[in-house]
């Protein structure tokens, strides 16, 4: 059962949110010399939700919180290379997909499918449109219209429908508010019983300091205290510098305080390259008009098709699929429409190289290997996926068959085919990577520069 919120709130809270946050986060101005931007200090509301964040009483087991997993000496992911996080009352139930970072989560827009506008269309590649369009053009049954559910024909427009925005790697919470609270109820996180043991816990251990924020009345109506709780721990997020720095060279190299060795700029015109790693068509690397630095994903979904991961407990089912959209932790109008079966939104490559494990899965522990699934999956398919018994390579092996139309084998570097000289050599994938390592917050340009002296 999903943590109920009132709705009727988040649009009120969401406002609240963004006309607090300003345009500080983000923005191209220099950091200062603690390494951020400057800010004010956090708000009374920002400072409760920073206590919740840290508070492992909320967990059914009082020994887990919200930093267990988001560890901000780990750019809030977590510190250790476990492919799924252990949860549960006695910390000892498997999650289903790696745990993503809450870095950067901020300007991410609630879940919609619909045409992407021109501007999005003349800054990217488009990706999954036409892969899309694919098992659109297949599919047997209407699908729904962005945001109506109104059903639409399966035409040749709607191959330009993209999903794109939502909380979660399958998107199915819209706000900041809703995603901060969903943990607490599930089995292999917090692991409490249901909404009202939260909302006990929260009235036993803060009914003061909600009581002095948001007025006595809030104490006694569960809905809205759920709701201002979550509006607190959203709030921690949106002030707190630390889950947004823009701090990493490659942000001081758009500002024009840093430069690029040799090999990171080799690794960004490959990172750009439309025709080699073509990643900037999902992964937005530029500032944008009004000055905001990239968050570096375009808040889309595609299928990639990675190989299975035993090391996922679920996957010891041969009959358990984790189809993104399609469940299994998603349940409404989209999650049955076959066209969004296999799709997982597109992270964030901010602190990638301080990751431990790589895709929705955690299949993958290096970033070379990362770059060499992106470029060899169809050329040399026998590198990337087992084999059955009689020796085939079982391509696409953790996904159903009926889905594997929605896969993208249309935009570079997944367009090539079996046979075809991968887009990238070794050397290549090692400068891809060195690029990928100056998007790590915390870079000191004065230690460059004294090392250029020297």
């Amino acid at each position: 059962m999903p943590l109920q919120i009132n709705h009727r709130l988040l649009p009120l809270l969401a406002l609240a949110g963004l006309s607090l946050a300003g345009a500080a986060v983000g923005v191209a101005s220099e950091p200062t010399a603690n390494g951020y931007d400057e800010q004010a200090p956090l708000s009374a509301v920002a400072q409760l939700g920073k206590k919740l964040f840290f508070d492992p009483s909320l967990s059914g087991n009082g020994q887990m919180s919200c930093a267990s997993c988001h560890d901000p000496a780990n750019h809030y992911a977590p510190a250790n290379g476990l492919a799924v996080q252990l949860g549960g009352l006695h910390l000892d139930q498997p999650g289903i997909r790696a745990v993503p970072s809450l870095a950067y989560k901020t300007s991410t827009p609630s879940f919609s499918i619909g045409e992407e506008s021109a501007a999005d269309e003349a800054a990217e590649a488009s990706p999954m449109t036409e892969a899309s369009g694919v098992a659109l053009a297949n599919a047997p049954a209407s699908v729904a219209g962005p945001l109506t559910a109104q059903a639409v024909k399966a035409d040749a427009a709607a191959a330009n429908l993209v999903p794109r925005g939502g909380m979660f790697w399958d998107g199915r919470i819209d706000s900041l508010e809703e995603q901060a609270l969903q943990p607490m109820i599930s089995p292999f996180e917090m692991a409490n019983a249901d909404v009202a043991t939260v909302y006990a816990k929260l009235k036993k251990g803060y009914g003061k300091d909600i009581s002095a924020l948001f007025g006595d009345n809030v104490l006694n109506d569960r809905d809205m205290m759920i709701s201002e709780i979550g509006f607190a721990l959203a709030r921690y997020q949106i002030e707190e510098p630390s889950f947004h720095p823009y701090t990493s060279k490659y942000d001081y190299y758009l500002r024009g305080k840093a430069v690029l060795t040799d090999t990171e700029a080799r690794g960004l015109k490959l990172f750009d390259d439309a025709n080699k790693g073509n990643c900037a068509s999902c992964h937005l690397d530029k500032m944008t008009g009004d000055g905001q630095m990239p968050n570096f994903t375009d808040f889309e979904f595609e299928a990639l098709g990675v190989p299975r991961n035993p090391a996922i407990p679920a996957n010891a089912d041969a009959h358990y699929y984790d189809t993104g959209i399609c469940g299994p932790l998603r349940n409404d109008t989209y999650s049955v429409q076959q066209q969004n079966c296999g799709l997982f939104k597109t992270p964030t490559l901010r602190n990638v190289a301080t990751r431990h494990v790589f895709f929705h899965n955690g299949v993958y522990r290096t970033l070379e290997d990362v770059t060499r699934f992106y470029v060899k999956r169809d050329t040399n398919p026998e590198e990337i996926y087992p084999k059955d018994a009689s020796g085939k390579v079982v391509k696409y092996d953790d996904l159903p068959p009926q889905y594997r139309a929605n896969i993208d084998i249309i935009d570079a570097p997944m367009n090539r085919k079996l046979g075809d000289a991968p887009a990238l050599s070794d050397a290549e994938i090692a400068d891809v990577v060195a690029f990928l390592r100056t998007l790590s917050d915390g870079y000191d340009p004065a230690k460059d520069s004294v090392k250029a002296a020297r």
